[in-house]
């Protein structure tokens, strides 16, 4: 029976993060991306969410390494996670390497993994897998998609991209290279699906800039500009019209100086001298020669901005009149946070320019025509969607069928389904382990009974009942004391509290045998009575802790 190559996703389907596909041929298995996704509102405590990893664990002796596209945290924020349960070899251009290496650094991993830095252009081999790095246009420089090619034929993995015929720097998108694969033949198109609904083609980065100079031109004012920390290109055009109108830049957010410090170092970011200066020193320059570049553009609470908005910040202030430039779009989910934060600055005096009509965001991925043309290049026999929700899935293979690939050549995956490629054949052929892992970056790893109980204290609160018994009778020494958090104030229920009480004193009554009283019964006893009489009388159900001792 002939080999087939295997395509797994364990990220990045039915969702926008946690990108993490797995091609596996024969005894080898290659990594592209190993990326984060955010929580849910519904995860209480928890910080990132990272792809089950448990196959890749089982088959760590068969992974000949791990091919990242670009540095966005959706790519590479897993990586410090996922190497404390398997270990293999990094490949990554240059500014994506740069980024990964400080996650290393941070999480103690640099000694122990091998990270090895290629260029557009250049093929590495895994195992069976040729692995062509091609250049691409995307909002971070140094990204790449993948030409694969394996024993049963070519794969082009195109990762995020665009196409922008004005790059900020670099060229544009190396269009010529897929055609090339295209006429050859590539057995498999894996294709970005991010903004798949929106139809023409994407806005260049260079229309922000623009926009930038209206803003800066005859500003007499502070600037405060905040974007994604990893939109370098963005981060450049803020330095580029600083400098044109003769302003000072001064930085405040930890990951928008690590990305700085990492672009500049290695040639991704030209930043003039003197230009810079440091937060401390931004009060003693006029409003009119002052730019202040901030994380904080999904209104994270811990973020730069927000610190600034609610007056959380030591060195930065929020004065009328200070212009606010919000350049990136919302994550679906943030809108509330962001409007609080918008909220906040406005209620300080400060002219806020944030929607999408304000033209400082433009997206790096590509529209309907931008993907038809990568369909049209490469000519792929089989098409996958990746990257999207369901519907950016579904109607990105509707589009790949108006483009001429026959319908049963085209599948729409899920997360932990196994496809089998053959020359000839696509198909789904049953799963692997898969799912969501919650990290809180305190605590680690947030299992499934930690995270229901933090749903059900978050819902209805918590009641704590503490009864101390005689150890010769059973007699009730002290209590019952109750204790309420986040169900209802003790002093504003007193009536609900003696019913309550009255409740525990019941339970304890039926436990006639008191020298042989089962103090674990005794409180599972306690705990369902109070449950039943409070969802009768309230209709919640708070979490209920007996603590009942013998003294």
């Amino acid at each position: 029976m002939a080999v087939k190559l295997k395509i797994i996703s364990l990220g990045g389907l039915n969702e926008i993060g946690k990108n993490l596909t797995v091609y596996e041929y024969g005894s080898d298995i290659m990594i592209v991306d190993c990326g984060l996704g955010f929580p849910d509102d519904d995860m209480y405590g928890v910080d990132i969410v990272i792809p089950d990893v448990t196959y890749l664990v089982k088959n760590q002796s068969r992974i000949r390494g791990i091919v990242l596209t670009h540095g966005h945290e959706d790519h590479i924020g897993g990586i410090p996670y996922v190497l404390r349960e398997i270990s293999a070899p990094i490949y990554a251009t240059p500014l994506t390497a740069g980024l990964v290496q400080l996650k290393l650094n941070e999480h103690r991993l640099a000694s122990k993994t091998k990270l090895e830095v290629v260029n557009a252009g250049q093929t590495i081999r895994l195992g069976c897998f040729r692995v062509e790095l091609i250049h691409i246009n995307h909002s971070i420089p140094d990204s790449v998609s993948l030409a694969i090619k394996t024993p049963v034929g070519v794969v082009i993995h195109t990762g995020d991209f665009k196409v922008d015929t004005t790059p900020i720097s670099g060229d544009m998108i190396d269009l010529a290279r897929f055609g090339e694969y295209g006429n050859k033949g590539v057995l498999a198109l894996l294709s970005d699906s991010t903004n798949v609904e929106k139809q023409g083609y994407s806005t260049s980065e260079r229309k922000v800039g623009e926009r930038f100079d209206g803003l800066f031109r005859g500003c007499t004012q502070r600037i405060l500009v905040t974007t994604f920390a990893s939109n370098v290109h963005r981060i450049q055009q803020v330095i580029n019209y600083a400098a044109k109108y003769g302003r000072r830049v001064a930085v405040t957010g930890r990951s928008m100086e690590n990305i700085m410090k990492v672009s500049t170092g290695l040639g991704c970011m030209n930043v003039p001298d003197r230009l810079l200066v440091d937060l401390n020193q931004v009060k003693n320059l006029p409003p009119e020669q002052v730019v202040i570049i901030t994380t904080g553009s999904q209104g994270e609470e811990m973020s730069a901005l927000h610190r600034i908005a609610f007056s959380d910040h030591r060195q930065v202030e929020i004065k009328p009149g200070d212009r606010i430039l919000i350049s990136a779009s919302a994550v679906p989910g943030n809108e509330k946070t962001i409007s609080r934060v918008i909220d906040e600055l406005f209620r300080r005096g400060a002219e806020v320019i944030y929607d999408k009509y304000s033209e400082l965001h433009v997206s790096g991925h590509a529209y309907q025509e931008e993907l038809k043309m990568m369909i049209a290049l490469t000519k792929p026999k089989f098409f996958v969607p990746v990257h999207g929700e369901h519907r950016h899935l579904s109607t990105h293979a509707k589009i790949a069928a108006q483009m001429g690939i026959e319908p049963k050549n085209i599948l729409i995956s899920s997360i932990g389904a196994v496809i089998e490629l053959t020359e000839d054949s696509i198909a789904r052929n049953g799963s692997v382990p898969s799912g969501r892992v919650l990290v809180d970056g305190s605590a680690g790893e947030v299992g499934s009974v930690v995270m229901r109980d933090r749903k059900h204290l978050a819902q209805d609160g918590m009641l704590i009942v503490i009864l101390n018994l005689s150890s010769e009778d059973g007699g009730v020494i002290s209590g019952p004391d109750l204790i309420t958090r986040g169900f209802v104030y003790v002093k504003e229920s007193e009536e609900l509290m003696r019913d309550l009480k009255e409740v525990v004193l019941n339970t304890l009554s039926g436990y006639t045998d008191h020298r042989n009283t089962d103090l674990a019964a005794l409180k599972n006893s306690i705990k369902t009575s109070l449950s039943t009489y409070l969802f009768k009388k309230t209709r919640r159900n708070p979490m209920i802790l007996p603590v009942v001792t013998e003294i």
